[in-house]
């Protein structure tokens, strides 16, 4: 990311809505701002397969297991920015089940996959499609469902100003959203 375009990008919004970035209270907001940007897009830096590698720490799967076992993991806390309105997106929790095909992914890295993911300029929709794609990459299983709720700041905040929550559902396989409960 371009940090010094970001900086004064901030600036000349500042001045765009009529406040004065030379005031006392503003004088570090472009830095501070670039700096929370560049933290809470991240995400922007790495396609999906990129996210696979990073994340790929999965273990064979112990011959004990029995191969119909479904790993859940559930009300992983994320947030993103809507691409089309930059506004938050947010009260996101995902929940993801597989079943892992010899392969068994390490849970904090399910968690770190559906953060990355969302540290992007996003659709909650396509959000749900990556992390079932790096799923499917890392553990080459082919009974995935990924399960995101979220509120839109640009459905609250603006237009209809309603809160009200989105579900999108991703699978691939035989798994039921049932058997995430």
């Amino acid at each position: 990311m371009d940090e010094k375009r970001l900086q004064n990008a901030i600036k000349e919004i500042l001045i765009a809505i009529g406040d004065d970035p030379s005031r006392e209270g503003l004088l570090d907001t472009p830095k501070r701002a670039t700096k929370m940007l560049v933290e809470m897009l991240e995400g922007m830096q790495y396609t999906n397969d990129e996210i696979a590698m990073m994340f790929d720490k999965s273990f064979d799967e112990d011959s004990f297991i029995d191969s119909r076992n479904i790993v859940v993991i559930k009300d992983i806390e994320i947030f993103s920015f809507c691409e089309h309105h930059m506004a938050l997106m947010y009260d996101m929790t995902v929940d993801i089940a597989y079943m892992p095909n010899g392969r068994v992914l390490g849970l904090s890295k399910l968690a770190r996959i559906a953060d990355m993911v969302s540290k992007r300029l996003q659709l909650q929709e396509r959000i749900t499609q990556d992390i079932l794609y790096i799923i499917k990459k890392i553990t080459n299983s082919n009974d995935i469902f990924v399960r995101i709720k979220g509120c839109h700041s640009c459905v609250a905040a603006r237009g209809i100003k309603k809160k009200s929550f989105t579900i999108t559902k991703a699978k691939i396989g035989d798994i039921k959203e049932s058997e995430l409960d």
